[in-house]
């Protein structure tokens, strides 16, 4: 690890004071993503490593392109490997090389041996039994030999993945926990070097079983704390495998992201992949730290279609994407051609099993065949394929023949011999990977450092250029107020007239909100007791419909005709009806009473809240009147309501226009009522008919109820509010506009000793602001001076200069004068600045 320069020894505190002096001041608390932003870019910054997660689909040569880079066989790769192993490969002296073993749980093979039998449609068995195990291995020999081989299909692949799988679980088992997973380090196995613990891990069928494995080894490309992290596929089969790798991609610590594709060899993204490279994006801690890598490119050197494709794929999707951040490569050839570079040379001076460029040492697991013959490696066959067929050898520097009388071995052999070097350094050369070892090797040990502290910078700037600009306004504004008693008040006296006129013109437009609100039935406490008057007008007409009598009714008909002994129903409806209307008149008048003192109460506490409320005590030493003119509008508002009422209570006297209209229920009511007190003379016929006429009654007046509190009512009152309340809020802020003179004798009572004591404030809150100063400043150039330890003077931050404070004026002119500057709107605005 590169040591920290003593100029970013501080860098942590410098950068966390900057943060907490900006939570100080609440008219510039960041949004939570630029803080956020600052944060991760400075855990990056100071961080003792920096993670590279190596991602893509399954089979896609992630190991095998991490094996290429570090030029060592250390991670396994195969096609038909699925399991969800991660490696870390960290550094390590030459001396201090090792490496430690994770196994995977019983359980945890249990999943992946179901996740892959329904992929191949084999019946997942107890892997506690031997017998079941054998079964699902020979189940896996019969889908590669239906397939043609592991590396022919995906089906053949997961069968050989199944085998692999089965078969480390049987040759581990003591290692294997049920439940938890079992650690291991290199010297519990006996190995006494990396190579064979390696060799180990490297095996198909152990590599199958292991969850995670740490490498710690010698390689500058790991140095300055870098960490190779390769996680499993994107598409591995079992779901909690793939989503390791996006946890892992959308983790803090990740750093950089090589993201390994395939579309040179399937011709297209597939849908994780895109999935992948949104999950991506949405890591800040990863940012624009991303190398695109299109592997297995050999497959295009022999199909043009896929040539044609990938190319068209980089140049629309990836156009914007730095060409510093985009490479072909084959694994494959890069890595092997590598591996057999060290075993070619002056061939009378090479050691015997070197003749054969590594079929001996780098192959020898691979070559060995059947009785009488060997197997070929994988490599050879794209070897003799890329010698033949690729294109990429210019046949008057290489003249090769592969001839179909040798067998592939033999062939190999014999280019190599005749060929040498150059022909493996060409190799290497087209296979992309020394371009892109060049490439991220160079990034890590020179570019990425200064790029960290370069992205801080970034991320601090905006924070930094709203912090100095802020406390320099707040200085101008505390510099730009008077030193003496005497100034102070004549200037709190000078902006005194625009101050009341300023109160006039919120007492205003304060009214005119809450008349608006009442008006669109906004207003919770005058909907609730408008509310209230409906269920009193509801309530008192069922009472009295109820309670009322025909008997008395008819007596004060009678009474008021003393010649006659008897009365008709139409008399004793008009007794009625004159009856409930005068009640329900009292109800209403009452009810609309309340409403009225109800919402003026409500609309004076509204008002003694408001600011404009207190600075008008703080300039009269009383509220200029507004209380009394709001009950004196409360007044006429009550009185107007009150002959309202009566007026509409007075009309329920009428019948309703369509009471006896033909067809209509209260016309047959009322001649069914008619024809039984028809029966008689007296009034025992009338009383028997009392039912009948209360329904009469409630026929009559419950339409007329409900116009008049659905319909006519509510906008009598919102007409009355508007028309009485809003031409006295214009009249008081003019009459408040009046009372300067009365405003400027009590100021003068008042001013000289809040002029001392705001000079005062204003001269602690100086010196606050000052200090403050001071802190950024200090915190500032630690960062600026770290930034020019990395040869990043172009990222320096901005500071609260000498000059910056020389350059604002001692005095500001009145017309650039703002109210807000005034005794409490200054002292509340600094002192917000102070408190927070």
């Amino acid at each position: 690890m590169t040591p920290i320069l003593p100029q970013c020894q501080n860098l942590q505190e410098q950068v966390e004071r900057l943060l907490e002096l900006l939570h100080q001041e609440p008219s510039l608390r960041a949004l939570p993503e630029d803080v956020t932003a600052v944060q991760a870019s400075l855990r990056k910054a100071i961080a003792p490593t920096f993670e590279i997660v190596f991602a893509g689909a399954f089979s896609a040569g992630k190991s095998m392109l991490i094996n290429a880079l570090l030029e060592r066989e250390l991670l396994y790769s195969a096609e038909g490997h699925a399991t969800g192993t991660e490696c870390y490969i960290a550094h390590a002296e030459p001396d201090r090389e090792r490496v430690v073993l994770t196994f995977l749980s019983e359980a945890e093979i249990r999943e992946q041996v179901v996740a892959l039998c329904q992929r191949l449609g084999l019946a997942a068995a107890n892997i506690n039994q031997p017998e079941a195990i054998d079964l699902l291995r020979q189940g896996c020999v019969l889908v590669l030999q239906q397939e043609g081989g592991e590396s022919k299909s995906e089906r053949a692949k997961q069968a050989k993945a199944l085998d692999l799988l089965l078969g480390g679980f049987i040759e581990n088992r003591d290692r294997i926990n049920t439940l938890n997973n079992a650690t291991y380090s290199m010297e519990q196995f006996h190995f006494s070097n990396l190579l064979e613990a390696a060799g180990y891990a490297r095996r198909g069928s152990n590599s199958a079983v292991l969850k995670r494995i740490e490498y710690y080894c010698h390689h500058p490309l790991l140095q300055d704390g870098n960490v190779l992290i390769d996680t499993p596929g994107i598409d591995a089969p079992v779901q909690r495998d793939a989503e390791l790798t996006y946890r892992k991609i959308e983790a803090p610590e990740t750093s950089a992201v090589v993201c390994v594709l395939k579309p040179a060899s399937a011709g297209d993204m597939t849908t994780e992949e895109t999935e992948l490279i949104e999950k991506m994006r949405g890591n800040p801690g990863i940012r624009d730290r991303v190398f695109y890598i299109f592997n297995r490119v050999d497959e295009t050197w022999y199909n043009s279609q896929l040539r044609q494709r990938l190319d068209s794929l980089i140049s629309t999707q990836f156009r914007d994407t730095p060409a510093d951040r985009v490479y072909k490569t084959s694994g494959l050839l890069g890595f092997y051609g590598s591996q057999i570079k060290g075993t070619t040379g002056d061939v009378s001076e090479a050691v015997p099993n070197e003749f054969r460029f590594g079929l001996d040492s780098i192959f020898a697991d691979s070559v060995k065949g059947t009785v009488g013959g060997e197997d070929t490696p994988q490599f050879v066959n794209e070897f003799l394929r890329y010698c033949a067929n690729s294109g990429k050898l210019s046949p008057s520097r290489f003249r090769i023949s592969v001839n179909s009388y040798e067998t592939p071995n033999e062939n190999y052999v014999r280019i190599l011999t005749e060929q040498g070097t150059p022909l493996i350094e060409q190799l290497i050369q087209d296979s992309g990977i020394e371009e892109f070892r060049s490439a991220i090797t160079r990034y890590l040990m020179e570019e990425k450092r200064p790029q960290l502290f370069a992205n801080l910078a970034d991320d601090l700037q905006p924070l930094c250029i709203g912090l100095k600009k802020h406390y320099l306004s707040v200085y101008r504004n505390l510099d730009s107020q008077p030193r003496e008693i005497e100034a102070m008040k004549a200037k709190e006296l000078e902006y005194l007239n625009q101050e009341l006129q300023q109160v006039g013109k919120e007492f205003c437009r304060h009214i005119d909100e809450e008349m608006n609100l009442a008006v669109n039935n906004a207003c919770p406490t005058f909907e609730a007791d408008f509310r209230q008057l409906q269920t009193d007008m509801i309530q008192r007409l069922d009472e009295l419909l109820h309670k009322f009598s025909v008997a008395e009714a008819y007596s004060r008909a009678t009474r008021s005709h003393p010649r006659n002994a008897t009365a008709p129903l139409i008399a004793v409806l008009v007794e009625a009806l004159y009856s409930l209307a005068n009640e329900l008149e009292d109800v209403l008048v009452k009810s609309s009473q309340q409403v009225v003192s109800s919402f003026f109460q409500y609309l004076i506490e509204r008002v003694r809240r408001a600011d404009y409320y207190s600075q008008l005590y703080r300039l009269l030493g009383n509220d200029g009147g507004i209380e009394q003119k709001l009950k004196g509008v409360e007044k006429r508002v009550s009185d107007a309501l009150v002959s309202a009422a009566r007026t509409e209570c007075d009309r329920f006297v009428r019948e309703s226009p369509r009471f006896y209209d033909e067809g209509t229920f209260s016309i047959y009511q009322f001649r069914q009522t008619l024809q039984q007190t028809s029966q008689g003379y007296d009034a025992e016929s009338m009383i028997e008919a009392e039912p009948a006429i209360r329904q009469l009654l409630k026929l009559d007046f419950e339409p007329k109820i409900d116009q008049t509190l659905r319909r006519s009512f509510r906008q009598t009152i919102n007409q009355t509010l508007k028309t009485l309340l809003l031409p006295m809020a214009d009249e008081q802020a003019e009459a408040i506009l009046q009372q300067y003179p009365k405003a400027r004798a009590y100021l003068e009572q008042t001013l000289e000793k809040e002029a001392e004591e705001k000079i005062k404030l204003n001269l602690k809150l100086q010196d606050e602001i000052e200090q403050k100063i001071a802190d950024y400043n200090q915190a500032v150039t630690g960062i600026n001076s770290c930034l020019q330890g990395m040869l990043l003077n172009r990222y320096q931050l901005a500071v609260v200069g000498e000059s910056d404070l020389k350059a604002i004026p001692t005095y500001v002119e009145s017309d650039d004068f703002d109210s807000s500057l005034n005794f409490t709107a200054v002292s509340n605005s600094i002192d917000a600045t102070e408190a927070l």
